[in-house]
């Protein structure tokens, strides 16, 4: 990553320069330049597919990843040298030259990132008083030290003795007894806090200690001080009431009865232990399995336990070697979405609808289904399963964005035994549409997860906890709805009516998964046009006119991750290729296909496609947690461009027909 002075790689103005010159945008040479594009795009990603008929991407997020990845073989005691040099070489590269590390691609330096960094590079052998090194701590100083890093941070550093377990937030485990229907029930987390929190309240509770192999003096501001007392917020806030809560939680740490807590512990590790997923993981994502084996650990599961074993050998599977010897971790996979997109974009730019490849992703897709019931049911006991998950093991989670758009795809594909699609599909849609939340919209994972308590508690300082409906989501299910003939349904309207109420004023919408109200918008539009809004609806005409005022010069899109945080950087930022695309869908959607900014689009992504059919695309557009968590989804730069172009070459899909 190149870098400037500040920490920022690259980074550019809210009004981005152009990268590279476009095409011709008259009219038979930009579509024949289209066409071209467009099948070599094809031919590139149908090398891409695996034998068994899924894609998937590298799924890049940021240094943590890595770093937490050897704090906890430190803690297990199976860190090895190959290991710890190949993740040490990944993260030196990532640094920036102010000695930070930043989060995605053209941001900031982060203090978390940059603490966590630091510490694995002194467990690789790198010497405090090393140049990087020292720029680095220097960095981390002049923003308060590790007292000012996140608590997640903290714990990690608590492990080793290097942060008192006292100076943390508390969170017992008798938590768990909590009934569904009370305040601060693990249910009113998000699936992904919620799988995360539980075996954490393990750690809070054990609160162990393994011997630090250094000291960290350097990250303090004053190492004889390392936590200077901070004044409590007043009482009459929620802030305040909640650090007089934790007040209250760290006392009765002191004085919990211990058949109690044994008893809670048991239960998380019951919790835990039943929702370990097939392949060894916890919920396909990297933190809560981390977390589940430091937990099980410390409640004396031994490293040669089938469960243990299983969860380290799942975790080994998220590691990407590089040629270079380097190890990127993942913080999960993406497989069900990837080849869910793929099948759309592929159909979408004239492949044969009984081709092969698409065939086989449909035989794939149909054998992920998740046909048992999962956390969901807490809150829709009486709904039948039937959807997708976004990796290849996650039984427990299945989502309403993947379900919707795995549906989509399906129906994309003359599959040679229609009554197996036509049974999931209805499976599917069932689900989804049982899990409509009260307002009329969809969020990921849960229905009606919207409680505002569990934000408030200090544990909860990095990311979204719950999981409340979203725009993309919603716009996903709305135009699976309409492609299945459902636009209206009176369920479809409810989401529909939603959304306009959503829209922003200036014309975006906000995108919860995706980098931001291009995606947002970029989803939005195709699903109200697919549910038989006219293009000349005032919704679509506001979205359109937004989309054409942000366009950047060079004649593509982008919007820096900086938009979640400040209102300048909405819809500015460097021309990405998925960014682009997503414009360039949503503005085909109403019916702009012979539009100057459709035509300077469709010209930018022709003109920056390499040799090879795909794209470059270092920047970040996808997102974890908006702001906090950032993802650059590596098939996400040969997808959505294929779908725009295949949409401008070929045409809008047409609801109800196969191919």
């Amino acid at each position: 990553m190149t870098a400037t002075t500040d920490g920022s790689a690259g980074a550019v103005g809210p009004r981005a320069a152009a990268a590279s010159t476009p095409n011709d945008t008259r009219a038979p040479d930009l579509d024949e330049a289209a066409a071209r594009a467009t099948a070599r795009a094809v031919e590139h990603l149908l090398a891409r597919q695996d034998p068994e008929g899924w894609w998937k991407g590298d799924l890049e997020t940021n240094v943590t990843m890595d770093a937490e990845d050897l704090l906890l073989r430190q803690f297990l005691g199976i860190r090895d040298e190959d290991t710890t040099r190949a993740a040490a070489l990944h993260i030196r590269r990532q640094q920036c030259e102010d000695g930070a590390w930043a989060t995605f691609y053209g941001g900031p330096g982060e203090l978390s990132a940059t603490v966590e960094a630091y510490v694995a590079l002194r467990l690789a052998g790198d010497p405090p008083e090393a140049p990087h090194m020292a720029r680095a701590s220097a960095w981390v100083r002049a923003r308060g030290g590790i007292a000012a890093a996140r608590v997640f941070t903290r714990i990690w550093l608590a492990l080793f003795g290097w942060w008192r377990w006292e100076d943390l937030p508390e969170l017992p485990p008798e938590l768990l007894f909590l009934p569904k229907w009370f305040p601060l029930n693990i249910y009113d987390f998000g699936c992904w806090a919620r799988q995360t929190i539980v075996p954490l309240t393990v750690v809070s509770a054990k609160r162990p200690v393994r011997p630090a192999p250094f000291p960290l003096d350097e990250l303090h501001t004053d190492p004889e001080r390392p936590n200077p007392p901070r004044p409590l917020a007043p009482a009459t806030g929620w802030d305040g009431l909640f650090q007089r809560l934790d007040k209250a939680l760290h006392a009765y740490h002191r004085v919990a009865p211990r058949a109690l807590r044994r008893t809670a512990m048991n239960l998380a590790a019951r919790w835990i232990v039943e929702r370990q997923e097939n392949d060894g993981c916890w919920g396909g994502i990297q933190p809560p399995a981390v977390y589940s084996v430091i937990a099980l650990h410390l409640l004396g599961y031994d490293l040669k336990h089938p469960v243990m074993r299983a969860g380290l050998e799942s975790l080994d599977r998220f590691a990407v070697w590089r040629e270079d010897g380097s190890r990127m971790i993942e913080a999960c996979q993406s497989p069900v979405w990837d080849t869910c997109l793929a099948t759309i974009a592929l159909a979408d730019a004239g492949l044969a609808p009984d081709h092969p490849a698409l065939v086989k992703a449909v035989d794939w897709m149909l054998d992920e289904e998740i046909t048992r019931t999962g956390d969901w049911a807490v809150r829709r006991p009486e709904l039948p399963p039937g959807g997708w998950a976004f990796e290849f093991h996650n039984d427990t989670y299945p989502d309403i964005d993947d379900t919707a758009e795995v549906l989509l795809a399906l129906r994309r594909v003359r599959h040679p035994d229609p009554a197996r699609v036509d049974a999931a599909v209805a499976r599917g849609m069932r689900w989804t549409l049982g899990m409509q939340s009260k307002g009329g919209a969809w969020a990921a994972f849960d229905a009606d997860n919207t409680s505002p308590f569990p934000n408030k508690l200090p544990f909860c300082d990095f990311g979204e906890v719950i999981d409340p409906p979203s725009a993309d989501v919603t716009a996903h299910v709305v135009e699976m709805l309409a492609y299945e003939g459902l636009a209206q349904d009176p369920r479809a309207r409810r989401g529909i009516d939603w959304l306009l109420a959503e829209q922003e004023p200036n014309g975006a919408w906000f995108g919860r998964w995706g980098v931001n109200h291009v995606y947002g918008t970029g989803s939005v539009l195709p699903a109200l046009t697919a549910a038989g809004l006219p293009v000349s609806h005032p919704a679509v005409r506001r979205a359109v006119g937004w989309l054409g005022s942000v366009q950047n010069d060079d004649g593509g899109w982008g919007e820096d991750l900086r938009s979640y945080k400040e209102e300048e950087w909405v819809g500015r930022g460097p021309s990405t290729a998925s960014q682009t695309a997503w414009a360039l869908i949503a503005l085909l959607a109403a019916g702009e296909r012979d539009s100057e900014p459709v035509r300077r689009g469709v010209a930018w992504l022709a003109g920056t496609q390499r040799e090879d059919g795909s794209w470059d695309e270092p920047y970040f557009t996808g997102t974890g947690f908006p702001w906090d968590f950032s993802i650059n989804y590596h098939l996400y730069r040969q997808v959505f461009p294929l779908t725009a172009l295949g949409r401008y070459v070929y045409g809008e899909p047409v609801p109800g027909k196969v191919g």
